[in-house]
């Protein structure tokens, strides 16, 4: 049984989600709080498995609660956010936290609520499971890797020995991002291209809080974008992307074809769009998150003689997409979150 406290300033919305909950067999809703210093004391005492946090509240917001809460009873936390920019900006502030994952409401009504009904059990079912211990650690490593030697000028890079860098990533997807980004050297060779699973709105917010942090410049995907070296894209929520050649340039084309496996974005179309045009210089990335998507996408880029990295068990805050990949035997190296940047390095170098 999965004992959870709900908090939340709204009384219907902790009636809605209490509802929502108690019609699981597998959930008990133990409690609920109206504000985040309520929502301290309830923790400590009932000790439960999940909390679901609202950001806005009097008192003490979800935001200072959730500070609070990882660094006195770390616990898996699932953030309810709005779907406005203040919201993804605060969802993005709480996932740095140590938030395990958000769900965006559109608004406070039962239809909104019971629309995302399955996304708040789904989510809720792999929160619980996630290493919360990885949340609240400090990053062990921040230190940026040297800067790549000047190369001799040339003429334009073909593709042929263009590299690319995919990355694809769902649960814990932001905080593991930005520990590897903000390593990699400025003056890195190559394009990145990532995929993480996450709604509209939300990937600009991530994409604009990445770039702060990191010496590469990282911004949302859009269409028609061009693949330069040191530039990070990230797919918009709900747009898959995918790459064509024009001449002598690499273009970034979105689309809205049906999810795959659930998701647009997904990491699979992504990596085997990559995988077609880069083949062999294409090194491919599955940082943590819940389920297998990246695993067709890893085995696109193998069977091109690719390079292949995952993050290992040790690390991952949910172990499902690097396990996926690892079990088929098509990942090249296996690595902690704080050893992936070099991982990255060593592979454009090669």
């Amino acid at each position: 049984m999965i004992n959870v406290l709900i908090v939340d300033d709204s009384a219907f919305m902790r009636k809605l989600l209490s509802d929502l909950f108690a019609a699981e067999s597998d959930f008990k809703v133990v409690d609920t709080a109206r504000n985040g210093k309520d929502a301290l004391d309830k923790i400590k005492r009932l000790k439960p498995d999940l909390v679901t946090l609202d950001v806005e509240m009097p008192i003490m917001d979800g935001i200072k609660a959730l500070g609070q809460i990882m660094k006195e009873v770390p616990t898996p936390v699932l953030m309810i956010s709005s779907l406005t920019r203040a919201g993804a900006e605060a969802t993005m502030q709480a996932l740095a936290l140590g938030a395990v994952d958000f769900v965006a409401k559109t608004s406070g009504s039962i239809s909104s609520i019971s629309e995302i009904r399955s996304e708040i059990i789904e989510k809720a079912r792999s929160a619980v499971k996630a290493n919360v211990a990885q949340l609240v650690k400090p990053k062990t490593n921040t230190a940026l890797l040297p800067p790549f030697p000047v190369a001799g000028q040339g003429g334009a890079a073909g593709v042929q020995n263009e590299q690319i860098i995919a990355i694809g990533t769902s649960t814990g997807g932001p905080r593991a991002l930005q520990e590897v980004l903000v390593r990699l050297p400025g003056n890195l060779p190559c394009g990145v291209v990532i995929v993480q699973h996450m709604p509209p709105g939300f990937t600009k917010s991530l994409s604009e809080r990445l770039n702060s942090l990191a010496s590469l410049t990282v911004k949302e995907a859009e269409h028609n974008d061009v693949i330069r070296p040191g530039m990070v894209f990230i797919a918009p929520g709900d747009y898959h992307m995918l790459f064509e050649r024009e001449g002598n340039k690499t273009v970034i084309k979105l689309n809205q074809n049906p999810p795959v496996g659930g998701h647009r974005p997904a990491v699979d179309p992504m990596m085997e769009s990559v995988a077609r045009i880069y083949g062999s210089r294409t090194i491919g990335v599955i940082l943590t998150g819940m389920g297998h998507d990246g695993t067709k996408g890893m085995q696109a880029i193998k069977n091109q003689r690719g390079h292949t990295i995952a993050e290992d068990h040790t690390t991952a805050v949910v172990y499902g997409m690097p396990k996926s990949a690892i079990e088929l035997n098509i990942v090249d190296r296996v690595a902690p979150l704080p050893n992936i940047a070099e991982e990255i390095v060593r592979a454009v170098k090669k």
